[in-house]
């Protein structure tokens, strides 16, 4: 009998193999026609699969919660949740795996409803304006491998909750206003972390890391990016354990320590992008690395010292910015970075010249040297294949003349000299630099005309600063086709002749639009540079440096220049600071000098100005500083609005025939008393007030007390029993 059954599934099973031999031969035979209509039959019971009834309320209940306005979540009605857009459903189980909604203009707070999505494995919610904090429900999603909250307006905390996040891989929280504290416990169970970006928008350390100094994770990181956040002050040994980065950036992370040679020579191998600024980082960096990958090395605004490091590297941005390295820049450079194209040394202490192997760097875009302690000339060998547009070497020691080879780098669109020693004139081969937009050539000892190739081969400056030299001539009236030029500063040279009436066509200065000017500065074709500028303004050297795009100025005192005073200087209604003080104008005031709505400062001292102050001067709301001192000016000085509260009598010192106030001396017609008030903080002025004081004192109480007594004696009239009372009263 068992022999019996065991032959029955013997042969049962031989039946089935066969049938499945011939079902095979059958699709073989039959071609793709059959195979495509199994496909569709499976994928229209898969098409069958719907979304969860607990999700799709929990998706509805975060809808609810946010606004909405610009109706991106319109689709999210109907009973399948899985065909909403922005949601991905497994296509078996029909739970919700993804939410994406990237961009969808949403405001609100994360609700806890989020929670109930326990199978999703990507949130992305960036570029949003969701705020608040993350719910706590956040750690119930045990599924989830990415998270995306960036570009948001987070400002709250992260919950300890997001420590049993233990499947996440990528984490994206950068661009918010987090607060509070991260510690060990929301770190310690990612054991499969491998990617962070976090950080907040403000330089405010809101978001601190509170953990040990010797923590050691449980995660090895690719890539982290920490901004704005508290990490130090010293450099954990969570970090200096992680030797598997391909891309670090700690920006404004407090870390005050010194890092070991270790941790750099353990990742510069893989690394592509480091960026350590805005720290207070010290000590010296290894001499010796090789950097194959790396783009961007970044340790700017740091406390590094020592000479500046031969790193071997294919980098195109090497920004050292802002620390203390110390001697030469090394001469064989073109040979250790020969990708280099931004080259960020300013406000170092470094010395010796600039070395000539800068001109072979075929890539070289930007070089930044300024404030450093560097001497000798500029090298002569600048050539047509530098893609150069940035050269800034102010601040230095540097002396000689400007190398007429300059005038082959025709990509120049900066040419910031100014602040050493430099002698000669102007090489004209510079009007070759068609695009050149900035010129600093100030507090140098250079001499000879101005060039009038600018404002002929040369239309695009924006500002021309060629303050405390030796040029001599006049202001060349090609000068004035310059459409988008803001700063003109040519204070304390030799110049002589007039002011060109011209000057009223500098359109920028006239309508104040700067649209195309801050396309020249902010978008130059080549990227972005904040230049540092010193402008007069306000009776003050003021230092500029990003907000020099908003400085409108024309400053040409301490020169020899005659004559009046154009009255088409007034239609620069945009003007901020105008300076024609020591030189040796005549004429008048113009009288619409109240064009100028947005001037600030207004400095016209020590020349042979005369006649009246023009009434117009009074409208002048912006006014801050003001000085008509040391001319032959005449009458009454205006009164009203701003120039009330520019009481110095500095202002008008050496105008022996100004008269009002607040000058002492009055004039022709004014009383004695009844019109001039005593001056402010003088015995007399301080009596007459007390005097008033007591006067109006004895006043309002005679006055209180004949009031009183009339409202007692009407009332003791009208009212008979008041009356009666107070008779019996006065009989006792």
């Amino acid at each position: 009998m068992l022999r019996m059954s065991s032959m029955h599934s013997t042969i049962s099973f031989s039946f089935r193999c066969s049938n499945l031999i011939a079902f095979f031969i059958l699709v073989c035979f039959l071609g793709s026609p059959y195979v495509e209509f199994v496909k569709l039959g499976l994928a229209t019971e898969v098409s069958n699969i719907t979304c969860i009834d607990k999700e799709r309320k929990a998706l509805l209940a975060f809808k609810q919660s946010l606004t909405d306005p610009s109706d991106g979540l319109s689709s999210w009605a109907g009973e399948d949740c899985c065909q909403w857009g922005g949601i991905e459903c497994n296509n078996v189980s029909g739970h919700v795996i993804k939410l994406d909604l990237d961009g969808s203009r949403l405001e609100g707070e994360l609700p806890d409803s989020l929670g109930t999505l326990v199978n999703l494995q990507e949130l992305s919610l960036s570029q949003n304006s969701f705020w608040g904090s993350i719910p706590a429900s956040i750690g119930n999603l045990s599924s989830l491998q990415v998270m995306d909250l960036s570009y948001n307006s987070m400002n709250g905390t992260i919950p300890e909750s997001f420590g049993q996040l233990s499947k996440l891989v990528d984490l994206y929280l950068q661009e918010n206003s987090w607060e509070g504290v991260i510690s060990e416990v929301q770190l310690m169970n990612l054991t499969r972390l491998e990617h962070v970006m976090l950080g907040t928008s403000s330089t405010i350390k809101s978001l601190i890391f509170n953990v040990t100094y010797e923590w050691i994770p449980p995660f090895r990181l690719e890539s982290l990016e920490l901004r704005n956040c508290l990490v130090g002050p010293r450099f954990p040994m969570w970090l200096q354990v992680q030797s598997e980065f391909t891309l670090v950036i700690l920006e404004n992370v407090g870390i005050e320590d010194i890092i070991p040679d270790e941790w750099f020579s353990t990742i510069s191998s893989q690394l592509t992008y480091l960026d350590l600024s805005n720290n207070g980082i010290k000590g010296m960096l290894p001499h010796h690395l090789e950097f194959p990958k790396i783009s961007v090395i970044n340790l700017s605004y740091n406390r590094f010292e020592g000479p500046l490091p031969l790193w071997s590297t294919n980098a195109s941005g090497f920004y050292f910015q802002g620390n203390s390295f110390s001697g030469p820049i090394p001469k064989n450079i073109d040979e250790l970075m020969p990708q280099l194209e931004d080259l960020y040394l300013w406000e170092n202490h470094l010395n010796g010249t600039i070395p000539s192997s800068i001109c072979t760097m075929k890539g070289l875009q930007v070089l930044s040297l300024r404030s450093n302690q560097l001497s000798g000339e500029l090298p002569q060998c600048w050539n047509e294949s530098q893609p150069l547009w940035v050269v800034d070497v102010a601040n230095n020691n540097l002396s000689g003349k400007i190398p007429s080879s300059m005038g082959l780098l025709y990509s120049l669109r900066r040419l910031l000299l100014s602040n050493n020693s430099l002698e000669g004139e102007i090489p004209p081969s510079l009007g070759n630099c068609s695009g050149l937009n900035s010129i600093d050539l100030g507090d140098n000892r250079l001499s000879g005309n101005l060039p009038l190739w600018i404002g002929e081969n040369a239309t695009d400056f924006w500002k021309i600063r060629l303050r405390s030299n030796s040029f001599s001539g006049n202001i060349p009236l090609k000068w004035c086709n310059l459409p988008i030029l803001h700063i003109l500063d040519l204070a304390h040279n030799n110049l002589s002749s007039v002011i060109p009436n011209c000057l009223g066509n500098l359109t920028s200065l006239v309508d104040g639009n700067s649209s195309k000017w801050e396309m020249y500065t902010l978008a130059t074709g080549r990227g972005y540079y904040v230049e540092e500028t010193t402008v007069v303004s306000k009776g003050s050297e003021l230092q500029y440096g990003k907000t020099l795009l908003y400085v409108n100025s024309i400053d040409l005192s301490g020169n020899s220049l005659v004559g009046e005073i154009p009255e088409e200087i007034t239609s620069l209604n945009a003007l901020g600071t105008l300076n024609l003080s020591m030189n040796h104008l005549d004429g008048h005031i113009p009288n619409n000098i109240g064009n100028l709505r947005w001037l600030e400062t207004l400095d016209v001292s020590n020349n042979n100005l005369l006649g009246p102050i023009p009434q117009s001067l009074s409208s002048l709301t912006f006014l801050a500083h003001l000085n008509l001192s040391h001319n032959n000016l005449t009458g009454r000085i205006p009164s009203g609005n701003q120039l009330q509260t520019l009481d110095d009598l500095s202002i008008y010192e050496g105008n022996p025939l100004l008269c009002g106030l607040p000058l002492p001396t009055k004039c022709p017609g004014d009383d004695d008393k009844s019109t001039v008030p005593a001056p402010r903080g003088s015995s007399e002025g301080i009596h007459s007030e007390k005097d008033s004081e007591m006067l109006w004192f004895y006043v309002s109480m005679g006055l209180g007390f004949v009031v009183g007594l009339c409202g007692v004696c009407c009332t003791l009239l009208m009212k008979e029993s008041w009356r009666k009372a107070y008779f019996r009263f006065v009989r006792i």
